[in-house]
């Protein structure tokens, strides 16, 4: 049966319809968002001791590999070998994917803390969010009022943290190589919602963890890291911090949020941006000394603020 067409003068008359409920957030989504929100927020500091005594990406593409052949294993065991299987353009998918996100963003961050702090390498990298509304907006997607503003204040934040003599002794080269690999990690997660991905996420994550390591030991091959490397001189601390960042960073973590990729709003998943750099700052303090300058701490509560303001406005609309 047809519904009657409405009379605007006596609908007016009529009683408004309820607003419709914002759909609800499940436990599953805030547990994967805790999971980012607290061990993230400590890969920053893992990383900052596993390069004290070994080499960036050959130590980054020793992570990523360990960890995606363990998930791959756990995905043959858990769900059977057919979970593995994919097409070939899903396969090319996550291998691009893998190597925006783990080798151009992350390889570049483990670089750059050779030089730059851990906790103001985790403030740069805060600004991913304002990144992904630039390439919405490349791509059509009108960006509100708000979104604008906080591209604005993202970008005047990173602009405080990235000027020569105000963050300290840190080298603008370090402070660039966590830039780009910003704009690398944002191209990556943007893509990620819009290539032919496997439908398994998980298996999606472990063929991303393969590839980017894979990339990142080929780089650190190119680069050479692997004349001169001594196993002995390679501290305890340093395979401890990498073991952890295998278990928690890549496997659990990184899991939880190629997961959460797949299955909630990215301004959503975004808002990691926002609580990663308060646990990487602490801990940087407290762990390794770091200091907290004032124009640090200005330009990256300004950074903050701005992902907030993208974050909060994007989830109203």
């Amino acid at each position: 049966m047809t519904s009657p067409a409405v009379d605007p003068a006596s609908s007016a008359l009529r009683t408004p319809a309820p607003a419709p409920t914002p759909r609800r957030i499940s436990g599953a989504v805030w547990a994967a968002l805790g999971i980012v929100y607290v061990v993230w927020g400590s890969t920053y500091l893992g990383i900052r001791i596993v390069v004290e005594t070994m080499p960036p990406f050959l130590s980054a593409g020793l992570r990523f590999v360990v960890a995606g052949l363990l998930l791959t294993a756990l995905i043959a065991w858990r769900q059977g070998l057919s979970a593995l299987r994919v097409t070939r353009t899903q396969l090319g998918s996550a291998a691009l994917v893998g190597l925006l996100l783990l080798l151009g963003g992350n390889g570049l961050i483990v670089l750059a803390e050779t030089s730059v702090p851990s906790g103001l390498a985790a403030l740069l990298v805060a600004v991913v969010p304002a990144w992904v509304v630039l390439l919405k907006a490349v791509f059509g997607q009108r960006p509100t009022g708000g979104g604008v503003a906080g591209v604005l204040l993202g970008l005047a934040g990173l602009a405080v943290l990235t000027l020569p003599g105000l963050s300290g002794d840190v080298r603008i080269s370090g402070v660039l190589l966590v830039v780009v690999a910003t704009l690398l990690w944002s191209v990556g997660s943007f893509s990620s919602s819009r290539i032919p991905m496997p439908a398994n996420p998980f298996t999606a994550s472990a063929y991303e963890m393969v590839a980017g390591g894979l990339g990142c030991a080929a780089i650190g091959l190119i680069r050479g890291e692997q004349y001169g490397l001594d196993p002995t001189a390679i501290s305890a601390r340093s395979w401890i911090a990498l073991a952890s960042l295998v278990v928690f960073g890549s496997l659990i973590a990184f899991t939880a949020y190629a997961w959460l990729l797949q299955t909630a709003p990215l301004s959503l998943v975004a808002t990691y941006a926002y609580v990663n750099p308060v646990v990487a700052v602490l801990l940087g303090a407290l762990v390794l000394d770091e200091a907290l300058t004032w124009p640090i701490a200005l330009g990256g509560a300004i950074v903050v603020a701005g992902v907030w303001l993208i974050v909060s406005t994007e989830r109203r609309s």
